[in-house]
């Protein structure tokens, strides 16, 4: 920790904080469904030495898929770091032509760099159980937000949120529409969607899909986002139609890639 004790060097501080609030897109990938969703699906492909850590560090019977929505459900804290540290951590940025690995993240870090923070938490025997219950609910969420794909955003509209459209007469952002709109849509609860999307999981797809690296769920958001913008701002069900594949797909694969995550993170007593 350190004090700044120049006043003009507090002002800077505090006008940089409010330049990386307003350039970051909002920190709730999926929405509560779709993160329920991801985390019902990984519950399915856990092993038994995941399921007993996560047992263990979780408690009264919490399931994934409750803990998944917590780092969103805490944003309205009033501790500084909710409302400034933990805000960096739903989302990288990658603009155009770039791979992440090209980019790195920013001295405020990222959802990468928030991953490798909270995995050396759940490793230290040291660590007590309310940190290790925040870095696995974070785990959870993170790799559910890497799969959105504006959620890899481009650095010049906020990951969809400046681009404004109307969403089946709704007057919203295209963020907005990945996050919730397309997954609201369908009239689904959380259950009936990872019912339906783990039946459709063939273990030949979990095979092809189980990477831990957070640089391969990037790259394939980065390559999605730039085909998910509309050539109109007014978009209905051609739209739904073109994309809720591919949404259906991410949320699949993000189910699968939290089990795997786990399942080598825990992969030693």
């Amino acid at each position: 920790m350190f004090v700044i004790k120049s006043r003009h060097a507090t002002c800077f501080v505090a006008i940089a904080a409010m330049v990386l609030v307003a350039g970051a897109p909002p920190a709730s990938a999926w929405g509560p469904t779709g993160h329920r969703v991801t985390a019902t699906i990984a519950e399915k492909y856990l092993n038994w030495r995941a399921k007993a850590a996560i047992a263990d560090i979780l408690e009264h019977g919490e399931s994934l898929a409750e803990a998944s929505t917590w780092p969103d459900d805490m944003r309205s804290s009033d501790d500084r770091y909710w409302r400034e540290t933990a805000q960096a951590f739903h989302f990288v940025t990658v603009p155009h032509g770039k791979t992440y690995k090209e980019v790195g993240a920013p001295p405020q870090g990222d959802a990468v760099t928030a991953l490798e923070t909270f995995k050396a938490t759940l490793l230290d025997a040291s660590a007590s159980r309310e940190d290790k219950q925040r870095a696995l609910r974070f785990t959870v969420h993170i790799i559910g937000d890497l799969h959105q794909p504006l959620h890899a955003g481009n650095g010049q509209d906020k990951g969809g949120n400046d681009t404004k459209v109307t969403f089946f007469d709704k007057q919203t952002n295209l963020h907005w529409v990945w996050d919730i709109g397309l997954i609201e849509r369908e009239k689904l609860s959380y259950t009936e969607w990872s019912s339906w999307l783990s039946a459709k999981i063939t273990d030949e797809m979990v095979a092809k899909w189980s990477s831990a690296d957070p640089h391969v769920w990037i790259a394939e958001s980065v390559a999605l986002r730039d085909k998910v913008y509309p050539p109109t701002n007014v978009i209905f069900w051609k739209y739904r139609f073109t994309h809720i594949e591919s949404l259906r797909r991410r949320l699949q694969m993000s189910g699968v890639r939290i089990a795997h995550y786990l399942n080598t993170l825990f992969a030693k007593p």
